[in-house]
């Protein structure tokens, strides 16, 4: 049971396994783009590639689906990026149901462990195997993978990272679960808990104001989605600004120049309280993803930019 890219790859390396896969579950097809074709997920376009028994329910209560899980007659649900389970759904099979959380559980519950990890700039993540119960993430360790993230990482790399870690992981939990090798335990109570919410477009503002680290921090975990944003501002125009990569130093700015951006030695240089950031890839609202340099040969005038925050 899963949606986005990361089951896929998970439901690909089951596949591969000594596992047998007697159906895939997704959400429905839906609308997207400017056009409204019915788009499928990740998920499903495997499922149908590998000409798997595909279920796409609008409820998960519905009965005639409830009927048609029963069928499968499965060992074991695996759930990856998937919906919250009723009851009603997880407690079918006799060996349980499991997720697959891209974080060292309890820390990080929640539908986006990876950006949040990466913002709050954490140095160690993992993925972690449980039993689903009635709570979010809260069910019983099963196993868990322990991830580095470097200086480097972004939510994009480390998302590739925790695929790859969580994919094993998920074959190691199902032939544990086989030969009942596998105790679950009760997640740790650790007081102070991090929580990983589902971020939305305000979230994803710049507030330069925070250290240089914090920003930092914020742009690498919000790319390349959903993308950290900001308004750079020239002769009274804003223009909406997705900031998808970056680096800072930190140095005295005595001038008092601040929010001021410049472009030198092909770089776009922004005057800080702490120091300077420089951005090195991003998108004005309309135009496609450029690097620094990219951006700069374009301009017309490079004179009299700045950040515009009061919007």
């Amino acid at each position: 049971m899963g949606t986005p890219e990361f089951a896929a790859i998970c439901l690909e390396e089951i596949l591969n396994s000594k596992h047998e896969v007697v159906g895939v579950i997704t959400v429905p097809d839906k609308p997207a783009g400017r056009g409204q074709k019915l788009a499928q997920s990740a998920v499903a376009k495997l499922a149908i590639e590998k000409n798997l028994k595909l279920l796409q329910p609008e409820k998960l209560k519905n009965p005639e689906f409830l009927t048609e899980l029963q069928s499968l007659n499965a060992d074991c649900f695996v759930v990856v990026a998937f919906r919250m389970l009723p009851k009603e759904v997880w407690q079918i099979p006799k060996k349980g149901t499991f997720n697959l959380h891209a974080s060292l559980l309890p820390q990080y519950r929640g539908a986006a462990p990876i950006n949040w990890a990466i913002i709050n700039g954490e140095t160690e993540t993992g993925v972690t195997t449980f039993l689903i119960d009635e709570k979010i993430d809260t069910g019983n360790i099963l196993l868990k993978e322990k991830v580095e993230i470097t200086t480097e990482d972004d939510a994009g790399t480390l998302h590739d990272q925790l695929a790859e870690i969580g994919k094993k992981t998920i074959i190691q939990t199902l032939n544990g679960l086989e030969t009942n090798s596998i105790q679950p335990l009760p997640q740790e109570n650790l007081g102070i808990l991090k929580a990983a919410p589902k971020i939305f477009k305000e979230d994803c503002k710049i507030n330069w104001e925070e250290s240089l680290e914090n920003i930092h921090n914020k742009i690498r975990g919000l790319s390349p989605y959903p993308v950290a944003w900001t308004f750079f501002s020239k002769d009274g125009e804003n223009k909406f600004v997705k900031i998808y990569k970056g680096r800072f130093e930190k140095a005295s700015n005595p001038n008092g120049n601040l929010n001021s951006i410049s472009f030198e030695n092909n770089q776009i240089k922004i005057q800080l309280k702490e120091g300077n950031y420089y951005v090195q890839a991003l998108q004005i609202e309309g135009k496609r993803r450029l690097s620094d340099r990219d951006f700069i040969n374009g301009l017309q005038d490079k004179e009299g930019w700045i950040l515009n925050e009061n919007i």
